[in-house]
């Protein structure tokens, strides 16, 4: 298990997870019985302490999205611990209205992630009135707070999610993200579905908003290039298990794990030959033994 990180004041870590593992059934036959476990979360742990980003990487289908699914609520662990300042969030005493104010997430896909039905106002403002963080009086104003804060005009807020570009989507759906004045952020492959140019526009305003409004960050990409410009420690996972774990400097410069050599092996460079699939797949087969 990783060493718990602690700030100056003795405090525990903003979020800590301890042996979690999410396992979900295999039915089979006509009375569905279960024959057997898919293991998509086998025994991850880890820490973020606030104001930090911390990066998961790994390939599809390693675990990262349950995981952060598991941490949101959305799964049920079958096992393990999530702990936020040092509760146990699966536990009844923290109300889930606390909750949800305190964690939010961004999805991978902008499009999916807002209501066709609701214009720009209504996404933005929903949970607001339901947290008692706006009225019906002053919803505009505070909207308006929120686009500016994402680099978007006002003049949208009377328009639907179908009339903007994946980037502006996206910005719209950190809007919304930040309404409740969360804590922690949960970006699951956030800027994986983004055209490059705006990728990096998006990650310039995440970096933007740690700063300015306090946030810690959790945030789940396959590309490892990626995480070296937003993030300030890196947990490689690989077959539902984290394999290295390191600030990340020493992570991308030294790694130590095949499956780490292989994830920064795949990063493309200019100038530089695409490898060999059949080589590529080797290095991975090897990596995934080396667990």
């Amino acid at each position: 298990m990783e060493e718990k990180k602690q700030d100056g004041s003795g405090a525990p870590p903003l979020l800590e997870v301890r042996n979690l593992h999410v396992w979900f059934p295999v039915k089979k036959g006509i009375f569905a019985r279960t024959a057997g476990w898919i293991k998509a979360v086998d025994g991850v742990s880890f820490t973020l302490s606030a104001g930090e980003t911390l990066g998961i990487v790994g390939e599809s289908g390693c675990g990262k999205s349950t995981t952060a699914r598991a941490i949101l609520k959305l799964n049920r662990p079958r096992s393990g611990e999530i702990l936020l300042d040092g509760r146990n969030i699966l536990d009844k005493g923290l109300s889930e209205k606390e909750y949800r104010r305190t964690v939010q997430i961004v999805f991978q896909d902008p499009e999916a992630a807002l209501n066709p039905r609701h214009s720009i106002l209504e996404i933005l403002t929903e949970g607001m009135l339901v947290h008692n963080l706006c009225t019906k009086e002053n919803r505009r104003e505070k909207a308006t707070e929120l686009l500016e804060a994402v680099g978007l005009n006002a003049s949208i807020l009377d328009r639907w999610p179908h009339e903007f570009s994946g980037g502006q989507r996206q910005r719209i759906c950190i809007a919304r993200a930040i309404s409740l004045r969360p804590r922690l952020l949960i970006c699951d492959e956030a800027v994986s579905a983004l055209d490059v140019s705006v990728r990096a526009q998006v990650l310039n305003l995440l970096e933007d908003l740690k700063k300015s409004l306090g946030l810690s960050y959790l945030f789940i990409t396959h590309d490892i290039g990626v995480v070296h410009h937003i993030a300030d420690r890196i947990a490689v996972m690989h077959g539902g298990r984290i394999v290295e774990t390191g600030p990340a400097e020493q992570v991308l410069s030294s790694p130590k794990h095949p499956y780490t050599r292989y994830l920064l092996a795949a990063v493309p460079e200019i100038g530089k030959p695409l490898q060999d699939d059949e080589e590529a797949e080797k290095q991975r087969l090897a990596a995934g033994g080396a667990q």
